[in-house]
């Protein structure tokens, strides 16, 4: 079967003896940086305008959103009873095991309590995190891709791929049409309505719209990706990925429909 030999792209970026980075761990720094800048960048166009200093503050707040939520999302979603038999596995972020769907509610918890304490409206903030949202989406699919993990179902695609852990069949490369849809594609729709349509004006417009993408793109997907071993499929044919990705689709829905009534 014709098909594309998976890169040898080695998941160490850096060996520095008793210092090892991984391209996984800088996907995370990468989007979390650039997604940080593009939120300076946004700001101005707010309605409630929200100084750059805390956007600057918020930049911590996030990225411990994004590691707890994300790893506690995978524990509790994808696989609770092999960590409750191997607890020190928690803490082996840098071996993967993260979940957006975690990742997003840890994120969402923090800025509740970040706009409580610095007097921000939850959705105008809330907006400018949705539209860097697809910068970190699209470097953590990449680093997917590199880990060789999350790949697609059998597939005879031309640009299917034989992946190391796939076993002898070629697959759909699942983590890259993520990183195009979910990352590239939802970055350029959301960043044309804001600097084309002045999206931001009607707040939490940019953040349904983002719910909704990430949601149908996701659960789309979920058709080409292979679903987890240990999980399954429920109901013969819905993947742990489109259950969580339901309440997404819905939560985009019902912000956009509250945006659009507003005066």
């Amino acid at each position: 079967m014709l098909a594309l030999p998976f890169p040898a792209i080695d998941p160490v970026a850096l060996d520095l003896g008793p210092l090892t980075i991984r391209w996984y761990s800088l996907a995370y720094i990468a989007g979390l940086l650039l997604g940080w800048r593009f939120m300076l960048s946004l700001s101005s166009r707010l309605k409630h305008v929200i100084p750059k200093a805390a956007i600057d503050d918020f930049l911590v707040w996030a990225t411990l959103g994004v590691i707890f939520g994300g790893r506690i999302g995978y524990i509790l979603f994808y696989n609770p009873a092999h960590f409750a038999a191997n607890p020190l596995e928690i803490f082996e972020i840098w071996n993967g095991g993260m979940s957006f769907h975690g990742g997003a509610l840890g994120v969402l918890a923090v800025t509740y309590f970040f706009c409580q304490k610095r007097n921000i409206p939850l959705l105008a903030l809330g907006d400018l995190i949705c539209s860097a949202a697809p910068i970190g989406i699209f470097f953590g699919r990449i680093a997917n891709f590199i880990n060789g993990e999350l790949y697609g179902r059998v597939s005879d695609a031309k640009w299917a791929f034989y992946f190391p852990n796939g076993g002898s069949q070629p697959r759909h490369p699942s983590q890259l049409y993520e990183a195009m849809v979910e990352g590239l594609l939802l970055f350029s729709l959301l960043s044309l309505l804001i600097f084309k349509f002045g999206a931001l004006n009607r707040p939490g417009l940019i953040s349904g719209i983002f719910f909704l993408g990430y949601g149908l793109g996701r659960y789309s997907i979920e058709f080409f990706r292979e679903p987890d071993k240990h999980l399954g499929v429920f109901f013969g044919f819905v993947t742990m990925g489109q259950a969580l990705s339901t309440p997404a689709i819905l939560a985009g829905i019902w912000l956009i429909w509250r945006s659009a009534s507003r005066q």
